[in-house]
């Protein structure tokens, strides 16, 4: 048995969230089949609770930092859409041993040979680097934003400042809501820390890390707000990708227009 039966009401109220999310991601086609995942920093909703399990330990080599970390996250080979109404097969709470060497599954993980999902270690390494320098960003959403993705095949991926700028200029709310931008992250397999060590470069100084033909994530103080981040982001590659097709380059907000809206940021 799992060893948490009631969750307290302020991680029910972010795990509501995610559902949320989850619903918003399905229908704008951004979470086919089991494509994305989310998690949450819970440590601190958790604090003074004893939740680790040693006799249910799964194997796992987390860095020595993230010892007792609480964490709710979603399965790997689940579907987001499920999310929305059957959380407890689809995510689960885990919490890493005091050793960093493996996780106790405390909650949820309903699902018949569920485990975390394939990106725990970027999720896990990106909640510490949070931890220490945007410790009110407890959310992490990775997801499949389409004009995002489809402008990391577009040369404009390889000058990400030229990206920045396109993005910015078609509307003065991405300037504002996405004010430092989105980070062009190199391909890197999925799964991998060389995955998690790029994105944590790009979150250093960006609001969204795009990753090269695969996607885009971004963190903040909840499900809503991270998810914010992307559907704002993709919105400028989507006008981008629009103007473009009807075969004209747009005109956008000029550099003193730009420079205008820095009061609102």
């Amino acid at each position: 048995m799992n060893s948490i039966t009631n969750l307290p009401e302020k991680v029910q109220q972010q795990i509501n969230k995610v559902s949320e999310v989850a619903g918003y991601l399905w229908e704008r086609e951004w979470a086919e089949r089991n494509a994305g995942n989310i998690s949450i920093n819970l440590t601190d909703l958790f604090e003074g609770e004893k939740l680790e399990n040693p006799e249910r330990v799964v194997d796992f080599n987390f860095p020595k930092e993230a010892a007792g970390l609480i964490i709710f996250v979603s399965g790997t080979g689940c579907h987001l859409r499920h999310l929305i109404n059957r959380v407890e097969e689809a995510a689960c709470i885990i919490v890493i041993n005091e050793q960093a060497n493996g996780y106790s599954i405390v909650w949820g993980g309903a699902k018949e040979n569920f485990r975390p999902t394939s990106e725990l270690i970027s999720h896990v390494k990106i909640h510490l680097f949070n931890a220490e320098n945007n410790p009110s960003h407890k959310t992490i959403v990775h997801t499949h934003p389409i004009e995002l993705i489809v402008m990391s095949h577009h040369p404009f991926f390889q000058e990400e400042e030229k990206l920045n700028h396109g993005l910015w200029k078609m509307c003065p709310e991405i300037r504002v809501f996405v004010p430092r931008g989105v980070n062009c992250a190199p391909y890197a397999l999925p799964g991998t820390e060389d995955l998690a060590d790029l994105t944590i470069k790009g979150l250093q100084n960006r609001d969204v890390v795009l990753w090269e033909k695969h996607g885009a994530l971004a963190s903040g103080e909840d499900a809503e707000r991270a998810f914010d981040y992307l559907d704002v982001a993709n919105k400028g590659a989507k006008l981008l990708l629009t103007a473009w097709s009807a075969g004209f380059e747009p005109i956008g907000l000029t550099g003193a227009e730009l420079k205008d809206l820095e009061q609102f940021i």
